[in-house]
């Protein structure tokens, strides 16, 4: 390592571990020495990285990220593919990886939300750049991501409309030969792509249960069969008169015929089910307008609730990856349990103490009314 004088600059330079040299101009000779001492320090560490590796536009480099990643889904890719173009590439696409600075991201993310783009799309865009930055850092092409911990507007929370029973009913009778769809969705909680894929195998009647091994997803127009959300197949519960009326319905089919289909047998896709049917129906059964058909899952889920259905019962049912998503999207739904299991725990407590807890808590009440001073009064901060 060595630096020298070239004119009114200083060069430094240095032996890489691959054995090549580097060098690099400076103004100031203290700054020439502070990096070829960075540079040394990074050698010693086992840290250094081959600056030539960042020296990649990250339009070169993010689709060569997303085409590396055989596992995810094709509408995935494709909705990743889409926010690139949209929000991403405009601002980073000609930016080398090692010129993309943390202050530079924050003003983007500033950008993106003066445009109008919702808290989610802007989490989404945001989240899609780290993991292409944070992939970079693996393979050795940047030492840090420098997407980390970025401020990031709050997601907006949906004010989601759960049916009742009553209201459920309503629905599906007023949707005539789609009534049955309608229940299995409300009921069963599975995903459009979910309920169209299902085959009369998939269903056994006798130990009332639907496996979902299969989903159909549309990407760019194009039905495509794959499976589930989540990777994983799953086992859900089907009610006692729905597993009844489902046993006429699949009688008359194969073993791998659809349940649900057109009327000329084709798949039912989303958007023609939701423009011809949903809609229609229901404004007849006087739903408000904010219902989704998705929102049919979440009311699958709000009912499971209210039968008593745990937590962790309702995560595998709904095929969510993690507890926290289902918490997260329906934990305000649980009834406030803390009395009643604080009561049980008082009940367990004095069985095994002897002690009666109601007694010591007037005990308790009355001794401090003997103790209380007599010119106290209660006022604004009494407890």
């Amino acid at each position: 390592m060595s630096i020298s004088r070239r004119g009114d600059s200083w060069r430094a330079r240095y032996y890489g571990p691959d054995g090549r040299q580097r060098s690099k101009s400076f103004q100031r000779k203290a700054d020439a020495e502070r990096w070829v001492t960075q540079q040394r320090s990074q050698i010693a560490q086992g840290d250094w990285i081959d600056p030539a590796h960042a020296r990649i536009a990250f339009s070169e480099y993010a689709p060569r990220w997303l085409e590396s990643r055989a596992s995810i889904k094709p509408k995935t890719r494709q909705v990743q593919a889409t926010l690139l173009n949209r929000h991403v590439m405009p601002t980073w696409g000609p930016v080398r990886l090692d010129r993309i600075t943390f202050e530079g991201l924050t003003r983007w993310v500033a950008d993106l939300m003066g445009t109008g783009l919702g808290p989610s799309g802007v989490r989404q865009s945001v989240y899609l750049v780290s993991s292409i930055l944070e992939h970079a850092v693996r393979s050795g092409r940047i030492r840090s991501n420098p997407a980390r911990g970025l401020a990031l507007p709050r997601p907006q929370k949906r004010d989601y409309v759960f049916l009742t029973h009553v209201q459920l009913a309503a629905l599906a009778d007023a949707a005539g030969r789609w009534r049955l769809l309608v229940l299995v969705l409300g009921y069963t909680g599975l995903r459009w792509g979910e309920a169209t894929a299902l085959r009369a195998c998939d269903i056994d009647l006798n130990r009332r249960r639907i496996d979902v091994r299969r989903a159909f997803s549309d990407v760019g127009g194009k039905l495509v069969l794959g499976t589930p959300k989540s990777h994983h197949a799953r086992t859900v519960p089907l009610p006692r008169f729905l597993a009844a009326e489902l046993t006429g319905h699949i009688a008359c089919l194969k073993p791998d015929d659809l349940v649900f289909t057109t009327a000329s047998g084709s798949v039912v896709r989303s958007a023609n089910w939701r423009q011809g049917v949903f809609l229609p129906v229901r404004k007849l059964a006087g739903i408000s307008d904010r219902f989704r058909v998705h929102d049919l899952r979440h009311t699958a889920a709000a009912l499971m609730i209210q039968a008593g259905y745990p937590p962790k019962m309702l995560q595998e049912i709904l095929g969510h990856a993690s507890i926290t998503t289902t918490l997260d999207l329906y934990g305000h739904l649980y009834p406030g349990d803390m009395d009643k299991y604080a009561d049980r725990l008082d009940a367990a407590a004095s069985h095994v103490t002897g002690t009666d807890t109601t007694s010591v808590a007037v005990s308790v009440a009355v001794n401090k009314a003997k103790t209380r001073p007599d010119n106290e009064e209660d006022g604004p901060g009494a407890s």
